[in-house]
């Protein structure tokens, strides 16, 4: 009679265990906290990035000249961060964009330019820089005097990324240098020319 009676009290103990237990909220059941979201991960900070594509420039310095140039333009960065870089720039512009350039001649130019640029997210996978820039300018075809001039000026741009690494970039800029003021004369000359200058490519960054 006494093991039936302490078997149903343990019955009872235990059915009320499961019901206080069912009743509980929870957090109350298990002390055990829930792995955090991991962070997004950033995107990858590349060292360099190399463009290529086609490029435009006004060749202001050859008088007569009322057309400009196009023809190749290419540059590499070095990446210190997201934001800054160091930048050379260079470009062959070699074809008249209309026939008006054969009255002097078949004129072409050369760009060598080096400087800091600095870059920031626009919206979406928009990316936009903006550079100074230093160096040299060469005048070829035609009988003009320093046919290298120093040469610098700013510039800004936009590159729209495709993934990671590929991005479509269009940029801009407005290149000093002095040249004589007439050609065929001899000898420098402190006049300076404004030169327009745009390109559109192709971005590659590693």
């Amino acid at each position: 009679m006494e093991e039936s009676l302490a078997l149903k009290r343990k019955l009872v103990i235990l059915l009320l265990a499961v019901v206080v237990a069912a009743m509980m909220p929870k957090s109350a059941l298990g002390q055990i906290e829930e792995d955090r979201p991991k962070a997004p991960a950033t995107a990858p900070i590349y060292k360099y990035v190399a463009f290529a594509g086609w490029g435009y420039t006004s060749i202001n310095q050859v008088n007569q000249s009322r057309s400009g140039l196009q023809g190749v333009s290419y540059s590499v960065t070095r990446n210190w961060g997201r934001f800054f870089g160091i930048t050379a720039v260079g470009g062959h512009y070699a074809w008249s964009v209309t026939q008006s350039n054969a009255l002097v001649g078949n004129p072409s130019m050369d760009l060598l330019l080096v400087g800091p640029e600095i870059r920031a997210p626009l919206f979406g996978p928009l990316d936009l820089f903006v550079h100074g820039l230093l160096g040299g300018a060469h005048t070829g075809n035609v009988s003009i005097s320093p046919t290298v001039s120093f040469a610098g000026g700013l510039g800004m741009g936009m590159d729209y990324n495709l993934n990671k690494r590929f991005a479509i970039r269009l940029s801009g800029d407005d290149i000093a240098s002095s040249f004589t003021l007439v050609p065929y004369a001899s000898g420098d000359s402190p006049h300076k020319r404004w030169n327009a200058r745009a390109s559109m490519g192709v971005a590659y960054r590693f």
